[in-house]
C-alpha cells in the first residue's frame, strides 16, 4: 500500500508540473486596456479561431464591429480610435458565435443579453467619472420586498439610501422607473444609478435623496431568478399572458405608502418626484394624470407616452394635472429615438393648451447612454426650492 501511495504521489506531482508548464505557455491576456490617449485595446486568446471581432457601442448612434488581428502567440487584438468619456458595452464574436470577454469580469444583463462593460474617463468633470465609483461617501443599495394589496403580491424593488441617511433626518424621494424588459435591477446595474447619485450628491449638484426603483411588470414579482417562478429565460414579455389585477400606475400608491411607512421620508408633494425611461416614461405619464397632487416633479425619458387627444377623460386629467401647478414637467429624448413622434405629439398637445414643460433633446436613440444622461440632469433639477 505504501508503494502504491508513493507512485500515486509521483503521478500527481508530474501532472501538476505539466499543468503549471501548460499554464506558463499560455499568454497572460489583459482585456480591455484603456490607454492614456483614450483608445482601448481588446485582447483575446484562441489560437484555433479563424475569425474574431469586437462589437460595442463605440459610436454615438450605432454599434460598431471591429475585426481583430491574430498574433503569432495566438492572441487576437484590436485597438479602437480615441473614445469619449463614457461607459461602454461590448461582446466578442468568435467564428460567428457571440461571447463575453473571458478576461473582463465586469458584465451587465440587459433582458437576456450579457455584455461586458468598461469606463473611459479623462477628468473629474466628464461622464466617465460620474459613472464610476469614486472616493466619496457612498449610499446604500438594497433589494426590498413589499406588499402590494392592489396586485395581490409580495413584490421586490431596489432602494437607494444616501450616505447621509441615519434614520433620523427625513429625505425627499425620487421614484425611478425602468423600461420594457427591465426590472428592479435595471437602473442600478445598467443605469449606474447609485454611482451617479453618490457622485452628484458629493459634488453638491444634487440634493441628498432616497431613490426607489420598483419592478414595473405587474405580472412579475421580481427580476428573473429572484421569485418563485425560478430561473426562466427573460424575454421582456414573461407571464404577460396571465394578465394582472391592476396596472403599474393603478398599483403605484402601494409603493409610495410602503416607502413612507418604512423610511424617513418627507411626506408631502414637494418632496416627491417620479421619472422613467420608455415604458417607465409611459408609467410616469400615467401616474402624473392619476395622482396629480402627489408628486411635484415628473420626468419623461424617451417616454412611451400615448394618449387619445379626443378622450374627454384625458382632457380632464391633463387639466387637473397642470391646474395643480407641478414644479417640473420634463421631457427628454434623443433625435434618433423611435419614440420621437409620440413625444412630438405630446409636446404639440401641451403647447396647444399652454401647459408649461421643459424639453431636452440630444443625439442618439433609445439607449442606456442617453438614459444615464437624463437621470443625471433630472436629479439636479429636483428638490431645490
Amino acid at each position: 500500500m505504501k508503494k502504491i501511495a508513493f507512485f500515486a504521489c509521483l503521478a500527481l506531482v508530474a501532472m501538476s508540473s505539466l499543468g503549471q508548464q501548460a499554464l506558463g505557455q499560455r499568454p497572460r491576456v489583459k482585456s480591455p486596456v484603456v490607454n492614456d490617449d483614450g483608445t482601448v485595446t481588446f485582447n483575446f486568446y484562441d489560437p484555433t479561431a479563424q475569425q474574431v471581432s469586437v462589437t460595442g457601442d463605440f459610436e454615438e448612434i450605432r454599434w460598431q464591429n471591429l475585426p481583430m488581428t491574430k498574433q503569432e502567440n495566438g492572441v487576437w487584438t484590436v485597438t479602437t480610435k480615441p473614445l469619449n468619456p463614457e461607459l461602454y458595452s461590448y461582446s466578442l464574436s468568435v467564428d460567428g458565435q457571440r461571447f463575453i470577454d473571458p478576461s473582463n469580469s465586469y458584465v451587465n444583463r440587459d433582458i437576456s443579453t450579457l455584455s461586458n462593460i468598461f469606463i473611459v474617463t479623462k477628468s473629474a468633470d466628464d461622464k466617465g467619472h460620474l459613472y464610476q465609483v469614486n472616493d466619496v461617501p457612498h449610499g446604500t443599495l438594497a433589494r426590498v420586498w413589499y406588499d402590494s394589496p392592489t396586485l395581490g403580491q409580495q413584490r421586490r424593488m431596489t432602494v437607494y439610501l444616501p450616505a447621509a441617511y441615519d434614520g433620523k433626518k427625513r429625505f425627499p424621494v425620487m421614484y425611478l422607473l425602468h423600461g420594457h424588459g427591465g426590472d428592479e435591477t435595471a437602473w442600478g446595474d445598467l443605469g449606474r444609478a447609485s454611482q451617479i447619485m453618490d457622485n452628484l450628491i458629493a459634488e453638491g449638484k444634487a440634493v441628498p435623496m432616497i431613490v426607489v426603483m420598483p419592478n414595473g411588470n405587474p405580472t412579475c414579482n421580481a427580476a428573473p431568478g429572484w421569485w418563485h417562478e425560478g430561473m426562466y429565460t427573460p424575454d421582456g414579455n414573461a407571464f404577460n399572458q396571465r394578465g394582472a389585477k391592476a396596472s403599474m400606475e393603478e398599483s403605484f400608491m402601494d409603493i409610495v405608502k410602503f416607502v413612507d411607512s418604512h423610511y424617513k421620508t418627507i411626506r408631502k408633494r414637494s418632496a416627491r418626484a417620479v421619472t422613467g425611461l420608455s415604458m417607465g416614461g409611459g408609467h410616469t405619464f400615467g401616474i402624473s394624470r392619476l395622482y396629480p397632487e402627489t408628486f411635484d416633479y415628473y420626468g419623461l425619458q424617451s417616454a412611451a407616452a400615448r394618449m387619445r387627444r379626443d378622450d374627454p377623460k384625458v382632457e380632464e386629467q391633463m387639466a387637473r394635472l397642470f391646474n395643480s401647478k407641478p414644479k417640473l414637467f420634463w421631457i427628454a429624448i434623443g433625435k434618433e429615438d423611435f419614440l420621437m413622434q409620440g413625444n412630438t405629439d405630446l409636446r404639440n398637445y401641451l403647447d396647444s393648451h399652454n401647459y408649461p414643460y421643459e424639453y431636452y433633446e440630444n443625439d442618439g436613440g433609445h439607449i442606456w447612454r442617453n438614459w444615464r444622461i437624463y437621470l443625471s440632469l433630472f436629479a439636479q433639477k429636483i428638490f431645490k426650492d
